[in-house]
């Protein structure tokens, strides 16, 4: 078990959890990961390693509250313990003194950006860092950003912080005043896109972290699987750092997709089994008991024979002409 030493707020949906876990704060490096259980019967999530204090044996992760895991995440607190938390997983950073290095972070793609910015400027390089949120308070880590930065620039969407527009007008006035020899870029996927649109225009090295549907980890299911310069990549054990020009965004897109309506569902169903339940109670407790009780109803119904003949749902897939023009 993996003990909540702090929890902070730091918008609606977004949180930053510090964790013990001595092995893991004393073997990570910039870039690396783990996978976070929350229960014995839970999803596994991956989360970038934002910050690590191998004396206190503490890591730090952000956390966006999105689907039934990270909204489980997200409740608990200082003190509670998380199941099980393994890693550092995935390739760290590769890290030398480029010169001028542009650091493009998106919303919570700022917290996987910070170590790396932070290990850039530890090399000897001219950090220029560019942070980017719908509005004010989802700029995240700027304080922690700023120390390791010769200059950030601030973009919001609404204007409402720094200067009004995308991530990709800041990097693109950094890019017309001076030379830039490297960009790293973290954040959506469609942000991540859209940078490596303008920086190949520049023919500017960009690399980027990518943060795709992810099982195991251990690049056995191939649920992280991208193209990668037309090859099929695992985010989980090539990654999760990528040549940004080389990347099929669209088709790391459409795998993004495949389950956000199964994704919406499931935490509709868990919000309304937590507005009726007594806040006194453990909901985990009590799904896993209503998982067990249709469990047995179904058993003693119908003999195993007959449950295999049940007709199955339907797993949303990429479209053949797509899985075909992507095998070629």
């Amino acid at each position: 078990m993996y003990k909540i030493v702090s929890k902070e707020q730091f918008s609606q949906n977004v949180f930053r959890l510090c964790v013990e876990a001595p092995l893991i704060a004393r073997a990570c490096r910039a870039g690396n990961f783990v996978i976070v259980r929350i229960a014995d019967k839970g999803e596994r999530i991956p989360l970038t390693i934002a910050a690590s204090d191998a004396e206190k044996g503490i890591i730090t992760l952000v956390v966006q509250r999105v689907g039934l895991s990270s909204t489980r995440l997200c409740e608990l607190n200082e003190g509670d313990e998380i199941l099980d938390v393994v890693g550092p997983l995935g390739q760290p950073t590769h890290i030398e003194n480029h010169g001028t290095v542009v650091c493009a972070g998106g919303g919570v793609g700022v917290a996987p950006m910070l170590p790396i910015a932070t290990a850039l400027k530890k090399a000897g390089n001219r950090v220029i860092s560019v942070l980017a949120g719908r509005s004010k308070e989802l700029i995240i880590l700027e304080k922690e950003v700023r120390a390791v930065s010769d200059e950030v620039i601030i973009m919001t969407d609404d204007g409402s912080y720094g200067d009004k527009g995308l991530v990709t007008e800041g990097v693109e006035r950094v890019i017309k005043r001076e030379k830039v020899d490297k960009c790293f870029a973290i954040g959506p996927a469609v942000m991540m896109k859209f940078v490596c649109l303008l920086t190949k225009k520049y023919e500017i090295p960009t690399e980027v972290s990518l943060n795709t549907i992810m099982v195991d980890g251990t690049g056995m299911c191939g649920a992280c699987r991208v193209t990668v310069d037309g090859k099929t990549k695992f985010v989980c054990v090539d990654g999760p750092e990528f040549d940004g020009h080389k990347v099929d965004f669209d088709g790391m897109l459409k795998r993004l997709a495949a389950f956000k309506d199964m994704e919406r569902e499931e935490i509709e169903k868990y919000n309304d089994v937590h507005c009726e339940a007594d806040p006194a109670q453990n909901e985990d407790a009590e799904l896993i008991d209503r998982n067990a009780e249709w469990r047995v109803a179904l058993r003693g119904k119908m003999k195993a024979k007959d449950r295999t003949n049940i007709e199955r749902c339907v797993m949303p897939e990429l479209d053949p002409v797509y899985r075909a023009r992507s095998l070629r």
